[in-house]
């Protein structure tokens, strides 16, 4: 992508527009706001015959990637100078080039989701707003809550939003307050587990973050919290889900333990995240359709 990153004209054209928002969009986090829309769909049916509709279908749709460029292209405007600092943009991300055409691209992005409040009821709504607010106010003025420490975990809750939204679509009613509580946890500690590559470049920045004021090792102590708190919360819901979720203290403690690079394992994140967020979704799935039914 060294073309695009180079020439912010190049954005102009079509083809480089796509392939540079495509880029922007973190298809390797795609699943992050899509995933918990499916486990939220799967969990909140009465029935398989309500697992793809027009609804369920729109909302994946959307959350897989329009929010997603929105999302990030929030984010990369904002920090389009500390990302020159930043070596995740020199090959797997792309630098923010800021044309007219990407900005009303992400504008468009974020417009086309109002949509997701004319296709669901008004209990999905609370849900559907905080996540448009958190994925603004997290990057942009004033608020910018990933300049401040143990802000910047806490609104990323903003990821389970979806999810939560679509289980509200689907079921009619507010998802459980314990697997709610854990899912916010879970993206708490997803969200500052990612930000340790980052610690030298923010530093370098001067941005502080929750894990640029903890440093490395007590950034891991506090993922391993947040991560044993949110199992602690599903096992409320279910003992199952709580085993599960269990999977991600004991990666983060492997990789604080080994000679891992942190930055190397960041990107192994995204399968962990797809492999456990696949069980939750079969898990949900199985309680209307029954695996032995199946076969």
């Amino acid at each position: 992508m060294s073309s695009i990153a180079g020439d912010g004209e190049a954005t102009r054209r079509p083809t480089e527009l796509l392939r540079y928002l495509l880029v922007l969009s973190r298809p390797r986090f795609w699943l992050y706001l899509a995933g918990p829309v499916a486990v939220g769909v799967t969990y909140g049916i009465g029935d398989v015959s309500g697992l793809f509709t027009p609804v369920t279908v729109g909302l994946a749709a959307y959350f897989l990637v329009p929010a997603n460029v929105y999302l990030y292209g929030v984010n990369d405007a904002f920090d389009a100078d500390i990302d020159e600092l930043n070596p995740k943009k020199d090959e797997r991300e792309a630098r923010w080039r800021g044309s007219r055409a990407v900005a009303l691209a992400v504008v468009a992005a974020g417009a086309v989701g109002l949509v997701t409040f004319a296709i669901t009821p008004r209990v999905a709504w609370p849900y559907l707003a905080g996540f448009f607010a958190l994925g603004a106010a997290y990057s942009a003025p004033p608020l910018r809550f990933k300049t401040t420490p143990f802000a910047d975990s806490v609104s990323n809750g903003l990821y389970v939003l979806p999810g939560a939204a679509a289980y509200a679509t689907v079921a009619g009613a507010d998802p459980p307050l314990a697997a709610l509580v854990g899912a916010w946890l879970w993206a708490m500690g997803m969200h500052t587990f990612s930000a340790i590559p980052d610690i030298n470049p923010d530093r370098a920045a001067g941005i502080r973050t929750t894990a640029t004021l903890l440093g490395e090792s007590r950034t891991y102590a506090y993922c391993v919290a947040c991560w044993t708190a949110a199992a602690g919360a599903f096992a409320a819901v279910d003992l199952r889900l709580g085993a599960l979720l269990g999977a991600y203290p004991i990666f983060v403690a492997w990789v604080a333990s080994s000679s891992i690079a942190v930055d190397r394992a960041y990107w192994w994140f995204p399968a962990l995240n797809t492999t456990v967020g696949t069980l939750l979704a079969m898990g949900g799935l199985w309680r209307v359709y029954p695996i032995w039914e199946a076969l």
